[in-house]
């Protein structure tokens, strides 16, 4: 009996290949703590009580600002080039500027930051043949915000690639349903407002982990800026291993390319 890998090229395997170590690779948290040399739950003492609850509206806030910026309003211009590079200085930027401000700032600082990465996943899918124009993709963009590879709370949420979007496809297929027979993308629109809240549910724990790193008094403008730039680095990560899928499910089917994925 055949393996599903036969059926893909050398070339398209190494892609597929390549997708997975980024898709299934340690999440944010890690990452930072790796850079910055400590836990950053130690920042944990440092939270106001009610943090929980104001991260989750700064997300949601955060997700439906940038949509309406970032891909609602993008065209799909495939002769533009995929500036990875220009993203990350922006981010690193802002990540400057809220780094100064601490916690404060981040209601300021992550909707820019949230544009500027969508605006990364926007290009990256359309470097990688989608059609921005298609609500399915604009949905499969906001989409890559909640492919946070293995976090902290692998308990309580769901983890790994295919189980993340079992958990969104239902409601990533009505809200496209909804766009695409209205023509139009209404922010209130029950549909939108149930796949943003599902999406930022899982965002906001990374935004958690990014803003226990920055709010570590010794970290400042130097340490928003590098934070931020491993940030948007890990969700461009996410964008090229998830669009690199849905490249290869356009060529030979959703259920085989999981298979192939799960055999490697």
């Amino acid at each position: 009996m055949n393996t599903p890998s036969l059926q893909l090229s050398e070339k398209e395997l190494q892609e597929l290949k390549e997708a997975k170590i980024l898709l299934e690779n340690p999440g944010i948290a890690m990452k930072i703590t790796n850079a910055i040399g400590s836990p950053i739950q130690k920042g944990l003492e440092l939270l106001p009580k009610n943090w929980s609850s104001t991260v989750g509206n700064v997300t949601q806030s955060a997700l439906l600002k940038a949509a309406n910026t970032a891909i609602f309003t993008m065209d799909n211009n495939t002769e533009k080039s995929t500036n990875n590079l220009l993203h990350k200085v922006a981010v690193g930027t802002a990540g400057a500027v809220g780094g100064l401000f601490g916690l404060p700032g981040l209601a300021v600082e992550l909707p820019i930051t949230t544009t500027i990465i969508l605006r990364s996943i926007a290009e990256t899918a359309r470097a990688n043949g989608e059609n921005i124009n298609d609500p399915a993709t604009k949905f499969a963009c906001l989409e890559v915000f909640a492919l946070g590879g293995n976090t902290t709370e692998e308990t309580t949420l769901e983890s790994g690639y295919y189980a993340t979007r079992a958990f969104l496809s239902n409601s990533i297929a009505q809200a496209t349903r909804y766009v695409t027979e209205q023509g139009i993308v209404n922010e209130s629109a029950p549909f939108i407002l149930t796949i943003i809240g599902k999406i930022a549910k899982r965002f906001g724990i990374q935004v958690t982990e990014k803003a226990l790193a920055q709010s570590a008094p010794i970290i400042g403008a130097a340490g928003g800026a590098l934070i931020n730039t491993l940030f948007i680095s890990h969700f461009q990560d996410m964008a090229k291993g998830h669009f690199i899928i849905r490249k290869l499910e356009r060529t030979y089917g959703p259920e085989a390319v999981k298979a192939m994925y799960i055999s490697l």
